[in-house]
């Protein structure tokens, strides 16, 4: 009997042969499953893998709206540029290709390398808004994965003269600052897409269809009037270098409409080129910022007395000897006068005059005539960023308070407020609502004063610019002004500065029949001017001037109606 191992002679049981061929055919049944129902019930997944190595869907930017002056004239307009993105997953790149393409792109290398090598992404931007020249150079490099993106870039025909009220939008065409951040949701439109077929070096080789038509944004025309807005930017700037004084501002109203014709400030900034943009150079101002008025707000405190029925013009005010204490504070008169008119106040800016009309009315009152001027509250011109000034209440004023608050100080306003504030001195005591919009009608003001105290302040303002009065250099070859002077002490620490001033005059013309008002702020002329009448009121003389002009206003007075004093011009602060 010959011998066999016992290891040869073991037989696995049947069952288990059995069971592992029923688990293959479970296996290939459950693949065929699979196929029929990926390839037939479900093949959008595959269809989807497939197309996401040649198919693309490309967003289309929305053309954002153009904004032109009340002339339509262009102020900001957008032009094509080129974007280069990549899909970094499909960028087929050598090292001497990344170098040409870092130099095309002024981009260091390492930049290039690093974008390109974010993983997760399938869309990173190397470079944004390029000229078309510059992009046509990226596509001649024909790196695979790596393509071009039709964008629009904002450009302003008028650079800095304009900046601080347009303001500017970022790479993605958005509104950052000014009309472009006020007006977004009007200007920007709404973007585009559709699906392309591209071949593995970028190339668009078929339109497959348009998933979403970008629908453009829509046009503004703004109460801007470039001509005016340029005068009024060459003179305050002229008047900054002149006087070196740390910045200016200028506010061109219509008086009729409240339309903004004029904005202009400096230091400003060039919205096509903001590489080196500082910060401090981007706000707007005129509507942004607050400063204390000084004597430009004493025709508010005559007329809240003229209304109660206390004064008229011709009341007699002892303002000897030109000084007024209250208190443990004194008031001075930069020129002793004597008795004075409630027109002489005015005509000779005498601080002490106004302090003992302010004292003699109930606190209440003459709050509400500031308040109703549109002090304290923001002007609602719908520009960003609006101050809204100080006025406290008046339950928390205390007499010297009140005094001064009569000339300006211990109260806070922007020029925007103010340069509207005087809408009621030439409009026979209407507050006309202000805008940066050109409007078709004129809207319905608000009633602050009576027609007659108006008219009565009109007349008294009309003094100030005579050469007994502090502003004769506000004076207009053929045309009547009226206007006040102010020269502010600035605010500093818990008191006040005794060598920095915000010099500034605010006025309308023609004066028998208004049509614009010009607002004037320099702040810290610092070349031996610093008065109101000196620094402000020439800017203003020119400003107006050149700009009734322009608009081919009337004259109402003779061609030889200037008249100059022979002495150093003087005024109160």
């Amino acid at each position: 009997m010959s011998y066999r191992p016992r290891a040869l002679i073991v037989q696995l049981p049947t069952w288990r042969s059995h069971l592992l061929l029923v688990l293959i055919m479970l296996s290939f049944a459950g693949m065929l499953a699979r196929a029929i129902y990926l390839q037939g019930i479900r093949n959008d997944f595959l269809r989807q893998k497939g197309e996401s190595r040649y198919s693309r869907v490309i967003e289309l930017s929305a053309h954002r709206g153009k904004i032109v002056d009340r002339n339509n004239q262009p102020l900001a307009i957008s032009t094509p540029v080129e974007s280069v993105w990549a899909s970094p997953a499909d960028v087929e790149i050598d090292q001497e290709q990344t170098k040409t393409l870092a130099r095309i792109l002024d981009l260091p290398g390492k930049e290039i390398r690093k974008r390109l090598g974010e993983e997760g992404k399938d869309f990173v931007y190397l470079e944004r808004q390029l000229p078309p020249d510059v992009a046509a150079k990226v596509v001649e490099l024909k790196i695979p994965g790596i393509f071009l993106q039709r964008e629009y870039r904002r450009y302003y025909p008028s650079g800095d003269v304009m900046a601080h009220v347009l303001g500017f939008t970022n790479s993605d065409d958005k509104g950052q600052e000014g009309i472009e951040l006020a007006y977004q949701n009007v200007l920007a439109g709404i973007p585009g897409s559709r699906k392309v077929i591209k071949d593995r070096l970028g190339r668009i080789i078929e339109d497959v269809e348009s998933i979403r038509t970008p629908k453009p944004g829509q046009d503004i025309v703004l109460s801007i009037d470039s001509k005016i807005q340029y005068l009024a930017y060459r003179e305050i700037k002229n008047a900054v270098e002149a006087n070196k004084a740390k910045a200016g501002e200028v506010v061109v109203l219509d008086c009729r409409t409240g339309e903004v014709l004029a904005m202009a400030g400096v230091p400003t900034f060039n919205p096509n080129n903001r590489e080196d943009l500082k910060a401090g150079l981007i706000r707007n101002r005129a509507v942004t910022d607050n400063y204390e008025p000084g004597s430009t707000l004493k025709p508010f405190t005559i007329a809240a007395g003229i209304e109660t029925g206390k004064y008229t013009p011709d009341t007699v005010i002892q303002t000897a000897p030109g000084t007024f204490t209250i208190g443990r504070a004194t008031i001075h008169d930069a020129e002793k006068s004597g008795a004075l008119t409630v027109s002489q106040v005015i005509q000779k800016s005498s601080n002490v005059g106004a302090s003992k009309i302010a004292l003699s009315l109930p606190p209440k009152t003459m709050w509400e005539m500031l308040h109703d001027s549109g002090f304290g509250t923001p002007p609602d011109s719908g520009f960003p960023g609006e101050a809204s000034g100080r006025l406290r209440p008046y339950e928390s004023w205390r007499p010297i308070e009140q005094a001064t608050m009569s000339f300006g100080n211990g109260i806070s306003v922007s020029l925007l407020q103010l340069a509207r504030g005087y809408t009621i001195f030439a409009d026979h005591g209407v507050l006309m609502p202000v805008t940066f919009l050109k409007r078709d009608a004129i809207p319905q003001g608000r009633r602050v004063i009576s027609a007659k105290t108006a008219d009565e302040l009109k007349r008294m303002l009309q003094m100030v610019v005579t050469p007994d009065g502090t502003a004769p250099l506000a004076q207009i070859i053929g045309y009547n002004v009226a206007g006040k002077t102010g020269t502010a002490h600035k605010v500093e620490g818990n008191g006040y500065s005794a060598h920095r001033y915000v010099a500034s005059f605010v006025g309308f013309a023609p004066a028998t029949n208004p049509r614009l008002i010009v607002a004037v702020a320099v702040d810290e002329p610092s070349n031996g001017k610093y008065y109101g009448g000196e620094v402000a009121a020439p800017v203003f003389s020119r400003v107006m001037g050149g700009s009734l002009q322009m608009l081919d206003v009337p004259s109402d007075a003779p061609p030889n109606n200037v008249v100059m004093p022979g002495k150093t011009v003087k005024e109160a602060m």
